[in-house]
């Protein structure tokens, strides 16, 4: 396993949470991000939750990388 292999799993990671929907699936199952807003956000899944809203804040990078790594693998077979 290469580092190249590490860093396009990381890619697939990112994008998976940068998907996930606030209203449909997050929220249902008390992952909402107002929830955590107060002093909670030390715990694991107040965390977790930030990552998620990071990656989500994030898609324009996420787009521009998917296509480096698409034109990457294009060339490099």
């Amino acid at each position: 396993m290469g580092l190249w292999t590490l860093l396009e799993g990381f890619l697939l990671l990112a994008n998976a949470l940068a998907i996930l929907n606030e209203d449909r699936f997050l929220a249902p199952r008390g992952w909402s991000f107002s929830e955590f807003s107060g002093g909670r956000t030390k715990s694991f899944k107040g965390q977790l939750i930030g990552l998620i809203y990071a990656t989500q804040y994030l898609r324009v990078p996420l787009v521009l990388l998917n296509s480096i790594f698409v034109i990457v693998k294009l060339v490099s077979g």
